[in-house]
Parts: C-alpha cells; structure tokens; sequence
C-alpha cells in the first residue's frame, strides 16, 4: 500500500509538470515504462511504450503542422516541412522531456538503469512521444494540442521566425564567436526559482571567462536562446 501511495504521488507531480491530469493513470504508467523494465517482469505479456511512442509520433507530426500550417498562411511547403523538422528533432522533444523530469519518472530495468537510460536522447524523445499519445488517449485531441502548445509553441514561434530554425540564436552566436575570436561560447545556470512545475532558469553565456550575455526562460533551452540573442545584440552594439 505504501508503494502504490508513493506511485500516486509521484503520478501526481509529473501531472502538474505536465499540465495534465489522466483520468486513467494506467495510460502514464505504460508511457514511463520501457521495455527493459517490462521485460523483467513476469507477470504475463509485457506493457511499455512503445506502441504509445508510435502514435505519438504520428500525432507529434500532424499538430506540429497544422499549428505551423495555420501561424503562416503563405509559407511554401519546403520551409513548413524545415520548420516541422526544427520543432520535432529528437534534440528539441529530449530536452523538453528532460525538464519536465521525465527520464527520473521513466520505469527502466537494472541493465538500461546501468548505462545511463534516464539521460539517454533517444529514449526521452520516445518518452515524450509516448506521454502525448497518453494524453490523447485519455482527453482527445484538444488536450493534445493544448499540450504540444504547452511545450513546444515556444519552440514552434522560434522556427517561424524568418530565416530562423529553434536554435538558431546559439548557432548565429557560436559561429559569430568562432569567426571573430577562434572562441567557443560557453552556457551556464545562474538560478532557478519557482515551483517544480513552473521553473524559471537565469543563464549566462560566457567567452573567455567573461559574461557577453544573460537570459532566463521556463527551461535551460530557452533560457539559454535568450542568453545567446542577447550576446548577439551585444555584438552588434560593439560593431
């Protein structure tokens, strides 16, 4: 019983992380568990994400694009596709899945626990995949789309940007750093503040040992963007 009131309670504080509540908390629990997990269990077939990573994917795919479809009513499909691509990458839905504390949440068996699996890139891409096929599952398509809003639409608003992509204000940064100085900028957390549910980061960017800008966001991503765009604007005042 202890366990189980430990599960609901965790269950409960992935919910808010997630901005969602399921009215079928099987639905969360097969979409934290991997299959290492499943398979060292021997109570009958084995449950895990996979088959929910599957139409995630799919789901992932079409809301992007119609969110992408509809914020830009005269982009061609060859940049609507690069803007879907820049959004859904692995890199992107792994570190989302990574702040909202999903690989501490995710279920792994001894071996895959071994090798590092809650910070693996791809497994927490799958995992985000999953969670929104859950989410589906459980509301319908309106949570669906509230939830990839939720925690994608900033990343989404970045790839319309014209001749932007959802990272490009670090890379425009690196590149601009490395032309000039033969230098590398370098990220770091200031602070972060706020419930676990809705944090706030502070960080730095930094070259040679010297801060070139500051920015804050509700994740290390986008804090991170905020920093390297104002680094850039600081370069630009310099010139």
């Amino acid at each position: 019983m202890k366990w189980l009131g430990w599960r609901r309670a965790a269950h409960g504080e992935i919910e808010r992380r997630l901005g969602y509540r399921f009215s079928d908390a099987g639905l969360l629990e097969t979409a934290l568990t991997h299959r290492s997990h499943a398979h060292e269990r021997k109570e009958g077939a084995p449950v895990h994400y996979e088959r929910l990573e599957f139409l995630g994917d799919a789901l992932l795919g079409f809301l992007v694009s119609d969110r992408l479809y509809r914020g830009d009513t005269n982009a061609p499909e060859g940049l609507l596709t690069r803007r879907r691509q820049a959004v859904v990458r692995s890199s992107t839905l792994a570190e989302t899945a990574r702040d909202l504390g999903l690989g501490k949440a995710m279920r792994l068996g001894r071996g895959e626990e071994r090798t590092g699996g809650r910070e693996k890139p791809s497994l927490l891409a799958d995992l985000f995949e999953a969670i929104l096929a859950a989410v589906y599952l459980d509301g319908g398509i309106r949570p669906a789309r509230a939830f990839v809003e939720r925690h994608l639409g900033p990343a989404a608003d970045c790839a319309q940007r014209p001749g932007m992509s959802s990272d490009d204000f670090k890379t425009r940064l690196q590149e601009t750093i490395q032309s000039k100085l033969q230098r590398t900028p370098h990220y770091r957390i200031v602070s972060t503040s706020g419930p676990a549910h809705a944090r706030l980061f502070e960080v730095e960017v930094l070259v040679e040992g010297r801060v070139l800008g500051k920015g804050t966001g509700t994740n290390r991503k986008r804090a991170e963007q905020e920093a390297a765009r104002s680094g850039l604007q600081q370069l630009d005042g310099l010139d």
